[in-house]
C-alpha cells in the first residue's frame, strides 16, 4: 500500500490534514454556523481575487469577460471560491485531496444551478495533464501540505503565459502567531485548535522566490479582523494573512 504520508511528488499531501477537513467541510457554507467568520474572511479574500482578476484581464474600465476566462481553484474546499466565479461565467475547475470536501462542493453547486468542474485530484495530477489555465488561484492551502515549495511551483507551471497566479496565506511572524493560532483557536474559538502549524506559515518573499523569474509580483495585500464588527479588511500590514497576485510573461 502506498504510504501517503511521504513527501513524495504525487503525495504532496498530509493524512491528517485531509482527516481535519473533511470534518469541516459540511459546515463550510453555514452563515450562521461556528465558521461564519471563516466566511465573511471568505468574503473579502474573494473580492481581492475579483479585483485582480479583472485588473488583469479588464478592459480599461470595462470588467473582463470571465466566460472566456479558465480558472482552477487548487484546493478549493467546499467550493468558496470556485462558486462565486463560476456564477460570473468563468469555466472554473477546482481540485482538492479531499474526497468529502470534493462532494460537498459538487452537491451545493447543483443545489445552487452553477456549473463548477470538480475534481478529487492533486495539483501534480493536473500537471501530468499537461492543463494551464488563465488563473491559477491557491488560497490557504500551502501551509498544510509537506512539501511547500513544490506546491507553488506546480501552481506556477500550471498559467498559461500572460496569465495571472493568486496566491493567500499567513505569513510567519509573532504577530501571526498570537493572532491567528493563539486568538482564533484558542480564544475566540473561530477554528479548531490545531488547525494551523505556525512553523508552516510562509513569508511572502519565500512564495516569490518559489514562483520564480517567470513572473512578475502585481499585487500584494494583507487582511485583518475588525473584531467589534465581525468584518474582515484589507490592510498594507503583511504580518499575519496576506495576498498575492502574479502576471506570467508572456
Amino acid at each position: 500500500m502506498l504510504d501517503k504520508s511521504k513527501k513524495t511528488g504525487g503525495n504532496n499531501f498530509s493524512e491528517q490534514e485531509i482527516s481535519r477537513f473533511d470534518a469541516l467541510a459540511e459546515s463550510w457554507w453555514d452563515p450562521q454556523g461556528k465558521y461564519k467568520t471563516a466566511l465573511e474572511f471568505n468574503r473579502a479574500r474573494l473580492d481581492v481575487i475579483k479585483a485582480q482578476i479583472e485588473s488583469h484581464f479588464g478592459k480599461g474600465n470595462l470588467p473582463p469577460d470571465y466566460s472566456a476566462l479558465s480558472i482552477i481553484d487548487i484546493g478549493s474546499g467546499g467550493g468558496l471560491i470556485s462558486e462565486p466565479l463560476a456564477k460570473l461565467g468563468a469555466q472554473v475547475t477546482g481540485i482538492d485531496a479531499s474526497a468529502v470536501s470534493v462532494e460537498v462542493a459538487k452537491r451545493h453547486a447543483q443545489k445552487n444551478g452553477v456549473e463548477v468542474t470538480y475534481r478529487h485530484m492533486l495539483s501534480s495530477e493536473v500537471v501530468e495533464e499537461g492543463l494551464q489555465y488563465d488563473v491559477v488561484i491557491n488560497a490557504e492551502v500551502v501551509e498544510h501540505v509537506p512539501d511547500q515549495q513544490q506546491l507553488i511551483q506546480e501552481c506556477a507551471s500550471l498559467v498559461k503565459p500572460g496569465g495571472l497566479l493568486v496566491l493567500a496565506t499567513l505569513n510567519r511572524t509573532l504577530k501571526s502567531y498570537v493572532i491567528a493560532i493563539v486568538g482564533a483557536e484558542y480564544v475566540m474559538r473561530y477554528l479548531p485548535v490545531g488547525t494551523h502549524d505556525w512553523q508552516k506559515f510562509v513569508k511572502p518573499s519565500e512564495l516569490e522566490r518559489w514562483v520564480g523569474s517567470d513572473f512578475t509580483l502585481k499585487h500584494q495585500t494583507g487582511m485583518k479582523l475588525n473584531p467589534f464588527k465581525g468584518k474582515w479588511l484589507t490592510t498594507s500590514s503583511l504580518a499575519v494573512n496576506f495576498i498575492q497576485a502574479y502576471s506570467k510573461n508572456k
